[in-house]
């Protein structure tokens, strides 16, 4: 069966899919599980248990909610994804192997085109329109997104951040720094969780705290499947598979671009007006330098507020 069939029915997906139902404890379990799977599936129950900090009778339940006979199936079930896992890059080999440069180039772009276009076909609009008002009408938005997710929560930050104040772009590998730089959200506030498998736990646990706290929850993410929709109440689908030995992201992007975009149509002359302020900013302070400047003439120091001092001294 082909591997990324074959992912439906493995040991991750088990735990992704039942998470929202699990105790606290096993909840501890499946977040080090996700987050450092090449060592879990070699530990023994003992051992496992003592990393987490629970019992090894624990872990003997984890893997028996999970639907595994006992903790070796869990674990034989663990090591064979580990295992497809790594096999993939030979896979890619297999298929990649006797193509040119140009026939790989080709063979990716149309795939990544391919995704667009299902995204598209399949993106709910009033999904969309939903998000758009959230983000727009919320005091404070905070966006996290973890490893490879973490350049388009990057990006979206960084946009919406010259659209409108109060964006806090969640920025850390410690999962008590997330609540600590969310400790005050709220109801009026909206926080975008971006995760593609291999989910994230610690982009879960922020949109789970995040929901508890009644503020609303945006997930951006590949199916209604994802463990990203446990705790959203608006879901935006973007297909995202591997074609190599990294995630295609081109359809998220392509789905920020609208987001940012749409937003930007709400209130148009406050964006001119900040991207006005920041221009002018830029050129005052001399952060982007000009191919063209004589860096020998004196009137590279010169700057619009700076040549408007001189002409009132000269008056």
């Amino acid at each position: 069966m082909d591997f990324l069939m074959d992912m439906q029915y493995d040991a991750i997906s088990r735990i992704n899919e039942r998470f929202h139902k699990m105790s606290k404890s096993h909840k501890k379990v499946a977040a080090y599980v996700i987050d450092h799977y090449e060592n879990a599936a070699f530990m023994t129950a003992s051992k496992l248990g003592n990393v987490v900090g629970v019992s090894e009778s624990t872990i003997v339940r984890f893997a028996y909610a999970l639907g595994y006979k006992g903790y070796p199936e869990f674990q034989d079930a663990l090591s064979e994804w580990v295992k497809n896992k790594l096999n993939y890059v030979q896979k890619m080999g297999v298929k990649y192997g006797k193509s040119s440069q140009s026939e790989i180039l080709t063979s990716v772009m149309n795939s990544d085109k391919e995704k667009i276009d299902d995204t598209l076909e399949h993106l709910d609009p009033q999904a969309f329109e939903t998000a758009i008002n959230a983000i727009y009408k919320a005091k404070h938005v905070y966006v996290v997104g973890m490893r490879s997710c973490k350049p388009l929560a990057d990006l979206l930050s960084f946009y919406l951040n010259i659209i409108r104040e109060d964006v806090i772009n969640i920025n850390t590998t410690s999962t008590t720094e997330f609540f600590e730089q969310m400790i005050r959200i709220n109801s009026d506030d909206v926080l975008i969780g971006i995760s593609f498998p291999r989910y994230s736990m610690r982009t879960l646990k922020a949109m789970e705290f995040a929901n508890d706290r009644n503020a609303r929850v945006i997930s951006i993410t590949d199916t209604i499947h994802s463990p990203m929709c446990l705790y959203s109440s608006c879901n935006l689908l973007a297909r995202s598979e591997m074609v190599s030995i990294v995630d295609s992201l081109v359809a998220p992007l392509s789905l920020i671009n609208a987001i940012v975009v749409s937003l930007c149509m709400r209130s148009p002359s406050d964006v001119k007006k900040t991207l006005e302020d920041l221009e002018y900013t830029w050129d005052n302070y001399q952060v982007y330098l000009r191919d063209e400047i004589n860096f020998f003439d004196e009137e590279m120091f010169a700057t619009p507020l700076q040549e408007q001092i001189e002409r009132k001294r000269k008056k």
